[in-house]
């Protein structure tokens, strides 16, 4: 200790200084760690200084590369091999589809980008020794680099650009300059983008009638209304996700899961959740279960009391709600009739792209910044998202907008999209170290009170639902739950991604669902071999999960009505947290 001014300094001082230097950087770099990223060059660097064949074959790369590029005007289109001339940009990359990509010297901008591309997801390969990490963390990193200097971000290189600019005598690019200044006066003084939408939450989204019948300080429980004659006695609770806002579950009557849910004569609850302040930072990851699923079946149980309840958890709303199940298991309380998880991990050492973002040099990076202003703000959240596509959520985005001047779609899911979250600092970080970093809940070394849980205790019927191209929740990690619980499972696998493979109400074009019943006495059958045994379906998943709620519900009863004596309404859905910014 020493003293500074009259004061005794102690070790907890000069730690304060230290997260308070550290959360002033991280801001500097949205919460993204440089010593994580260094970390991970480093290693990559010296383990490739060290691999001559490594190294060798690169090199052979990169001239055979070399060589089709050179040689690519005088082959047949397909290169005289079957490999092709040129190299193709991947199903889901859009930035080359107009057409004068395909001519000079367009194409062979195009081609030498993407022949830049292939090496460097090669070249990032992990190699023998490294950390595990560090290879995919150096190929994100290489993609960052590469997608920005792609030259469909160039005016002079795009061929849409110029044809654009010519149509429109370089209006386009007046019109997008002035964007991009009201942009950038946004960004600079921080103020929120004011997102200018004709969806309006209880206007033409999240607007299914209902009622609040409960308000905490982290939840607001909404009741729907009936709107059927008779109903299944068994009420269904939704534990959404509070990394976004209730509604993605609950948009346009075309595409509401609530809405199709009370028309086929469910009583449905969902937790509509706060969106924290620093008032909130040391709110915990248990509190979340405590005050919100837990919470919630209380004030379900009075509202229709000896009923089951069906119970549905979206996303981390899913991954909380096994959590809650499994503690309910351990101490006896069969209240639960089903549980369903949607695009919801329980076992994370397979969680996409995202473990990219999470080691313990990121994670104390993103803590000392939670430190310090007692929550994750949702433009650093919503920043990692956009990282994990930024050739569509960032760089298409900006052309779209300051060179192209097009206008932003407007869809219902995209307003939802811009109504992001905070999340306070001691459960975010908590998620992070125990389930993320950890993964505790499958090692079982999970507590809940003292006492650690095991999934493997759940005994009610369980629907596990994964999307084919889910980068956030991948389907194998999903799939997983299968590899850790005992029950009578039934696993689906839905097209579409994070967000619009749930969003897959019936008729709706282009969709298909893989459907496997796993009862208890049967083995674990590993994902790719479920795959190759499960052929695809033409449909909507909801249709044989709303059969499979029915299978496990009672004979239809009189609707209930809205709240009870200990909870009348509070208020029309959809509340007042979901208008929270």
């Amino acid at each position: 200790m020493c003293s500074i001014l009259g004061e005794t300094m102690t070790s907890h001082h000069y730690d304060a200084i230290d997260r308070a230097s550290r959360a002033a950087m991280a801001r500097l770099t949205s919460g993204v760690s440089p010593y994580a990223a260094m970390a991970a060059w480093m290693d990559w660097g010296l383990h490739l200084s060290r691999a001559p064949g490594r190294q060798a074959e690169l090199a052979e790369l990169a001239r055979d590369s070399a060589l089709r590029l050179m040689m690519g005007p005088l082959l047949p289109d397909d290169g005289g091999d079957g490999l092709g001339s040129a190299f193709s940009p991947r199903s889901d990359d859009h930035r080359f589809d107009h057409a004068d990509w395909a001519m000079p010297p367009f194409k062979w901008w195009m081609q030498g980008y993407l022949a830049t591309e292939r090496f460097w997801d090669e070249a990032a390969r992990t190699i023998r020794g490294m950390r595990p990490g560090s290879g995919p963390r150096v190929g994100f990193m290489a993609r960052q680099m590469l997608d920005a200097i792609s030259p469909s971000n160039v005016a002079p290189l795009n061929p849409e650009v110029l044809d654009l600019t010519r149509t429109e005598k370089g209006a386009n690019l007046i019109a997008g300059w002035k964007t991009w200044l009201e942009d950038a006066a946004y960004e600079a003084t921080h103020t929120p983008h004011p997102h200018e939408s004709d969806y309006k939450p209880g206007e033409n989204i999240a607007c299914t009638p209902g009622k609040v019948v409960f308000r905490n300080r982290l939840m607001e429980l909404i009741q729907y209304a009936p709107t059927t004659e008779t109903v299944c006695p068994e009420p269904i609770l939704i534990v959404p996700a509070w990394i976004m806002k209730y509604y993605i579950l609950d948009l346009s009557a075309r595409n509401s899961l609530i809405r199709y849910l009370v028309n086929r004569g469910h009583t449905v609850f969902c937790i509509s959740w706060t969106n924290p302040d620093e008032s909130l930072r040391d709110v915990s990851l248990d509190d979340y279960r405590r005050e919100g699923v837990m919470g919630a079946l209380e004030v379900v149980s009075d509202i229709l009391p000896g009923c089951h309840i069906h119970a549905c958890g979206y996303c981390l709303g899913g991954t909380m709600l096994s959590i809650a199940a499994a503690t309910m298991a351990r101490d006896g309380d069969d209240r639960l009739a089903t549980i369903t998880l949607l695009a919801a991990q329980t076992d994370f050492t397979e969680a996409g792209e995202l473990l990219m973002f999470v080691d313990d040099s990121q994670v104390a990076w993103l803590e000392d910044m939670m430190w310090d202003q007692g929550y994750l703000d949702r433009d650093q959240m919503s920043g990692a998202f956009r990282a994990l596509r930024p050739e569509v959520l960032i760089w298409q985005r900006a052309v779209d907008r300051y060179l192209l001047a097009r206008d932003e779609p407007d869809f219902d899911i995209l307003a939802w999209n811009a109504d992001s979250t905070r999340m306070p600092a001691r459960m975010h970080s908590e998620y992070l170290r125990s389930l993320f970093l950890e993964n505790r809940l499958t090692s079982g070394r999970f507590a809940v009170e003292c006492q650690v849980i095991a999934l493997k205790d759940i005994s009610a019927p369980m629907f596990v639902l994964g999307t084919e191209t889910d980068h956030i929740a991948p389907w194998r990690s999903v799939y997983k739950a299968t590899l850790f619980t005992e029950n009578d499972l039934r696993f689906c696998l839905t097209s579409g991604g994070h967000n619009g493979g749930i969003l897959t109400p019936p008729g709706k074009a282009g969709r298909h669902f893989r459907l496997g019943h796993r009862t208890a006495d049967k083995q674990y059958m590993d994902p790719d071999t479920w795959l190759a045994q499960h052929d695809p379906q033409v449909g909507s998943w909801w249709e044989p999960w709303g059969d499979w709620l029915s299978e496990h519900s009672s004979a239809p009863v009189a609707p209930p009505g809205l709240g009870s004596e200990r909870h009348p309404p509070v208020c029309d859905a959809p509340g007042s947290y979901v208008f929270q910014q």
